[in-house]
């Protein structure tokens, strides 16, 4: 047993954790899943299909981002939205790794 991960998570880790909250949410799951590869969606297209109100879907974007999960572009008044494949493909490798070689 690694006694020492019982009572703090690994400095590495605490980025990848920000990404498993961000996308334990179902909401935030169905916004992520709305992207077609390599496309960019503005928050008024997302909340226009989504189910909930604008502020809603605002304050679950703003947690994709903050997680790195999504990346916000400013385009004249416009803010577009991508999914950050590289961050995302390097967390999952990260975990993979872990449960191949130490679980």
């Amino acid at each position: 047993m690694k006694r020492n991960y019982l009572r703090t998570v690994p400095r590495e880790w605490r980025a990848m954790a920000k990404v498993f909250i961000a996308l334990g949410d179902e909401h935030r799951q169905r916004m992520l899943l709305m992207f077609d590869k390599g496309e960019r969606l503005t928050v008024g297209q997302i909340a226009e299909a989504a189910t909930l109100s604008r502020p809603a879907v605002s304050h679950h974007l703003k947690i994709l981002r903050d997680a790195g999960v999504l990346v916000a572009e400013r385009s004249g008044r416009e803010v577009h939205l991508r999914v950050n494949r590289t961050m995302l493909e390097e967390t999952l490798a990260a975990v993979l790794e872990y449960v191949r070689t130490e679980a």
